[in-house]
């Protein structure tokens, strides 16, 4: 991933390389560049944290404007760690989100997606092809769900696209090295890949950590997806640039993630 940023004051934001000539907009945002203060400093864009909600306004309007976007072409869903995915046609009125659901897709090049994120897995879509893209939200639960695998298949049942077509982008997450899980996830993630081989890993005491990364990489080359590039980037040992749910014991804020097609495909 490249790291832009376009000045002091200007929100700081993450690009995955394969993308940076495609005719897209995106960006995983990192937390600076904003106004909220602590513990939310300062690029909040979660409005359910404690959080001024002026501040949050603000912090919206700033990540959308470096990618040239109004606020009201954005689609949003109020995300429940689940594998229901949405087709995103046009941004809902009276209300922000379109629906409870943890995916969405779209081919309309006048709107954009966006989600938040603070350890859990943001896996971006682009379909070449078809000219398509998706967004899916995935923590551990949405990992064995399938969140990912609900924008895939979403994406082939609205627009054709094929897996090995797609190629995905694993964003910045709380990573294998940090991601203590109990015994029940240790389960849930035997159930789901029938092993637990490269996916848990043991301390010394015999706590479980989990790789969400290699989970959703497995899932998705499993599905077809061919071309897979992942920040590896853990929000938990950095900080000083992503919020980390974990890390920072709940009192924190959200990073924002977007993605939009440009009028022209490729």
């Amino acid at each position: 991933m490249k790291r832009v940023a376009n000045g002091p004051d200007s929100p700081v934001y993450y690009q995955f390389d394969f993308w940076r000539t495609m005719p897209l907009r995106h960006g995983v945002f990192t937390r600076l560049g904003g106004v909220s203060p602590s513990p939310w400093a300062a690029l909040n864009v979660g409005g359910t944290v404690g959080d001024d909600p002026q501040a949050v306004a603000e912090n919206i309007r700033r990540m959308y404007a470096v990618l040239v976007l109004a606020e009201h072409d954005v689609c949003t869903v109020w995300q429940v760690h689940g594998a229901d995915t949405v087709i995103a046609t046009t941004p809902p009125r009276g209300r922000k989100w379109l629906a409870r659901a943890d995916g969405m897709i779209t081919d309309r090049t006048d709107i954009a997606l966006s989600m938040r994120f603070a350890d859990c897995v943001p896996v971006l879509f682009y379909d070449p092809q078809h000219h398509a893209i998706g967004l899916a939200h995935a923590g551990w639960r949405g990992t064995v769900a399938g969140a990912a695998l609900s924008v895939v298949e979403a994406l082939r049942v609205a627009y054709g696209s094929q897996p090995a077509s797609l190629q995905a982008g694993i964003g910045p997450s709380i990573g294998p090295d940090r991601y203590q899980v109990g015994e029940e996830v240790v389960e849930a993630v035997q159930a789901r890949f029938g092993t637990v081989d490269g996916l848990i890993s043991r301390a010394e005491d015999g706590s479980a950590y989990l790789n969400l990364w290699e989970a959703n990489r497995r899932l998705l080359e499993q599905a077809g997806v061919q071309q897979i590039e992942s920040a590896d980037i853990c929000t938990a040992s950095n900080t000083d640039e992503f919020f980390s749910h974990r890390a920072e014991k709940g009192k924190t804020g959200r990073f924002g993630v977007v993605l939009a097609l440009d009028d022209q495909a490729g």
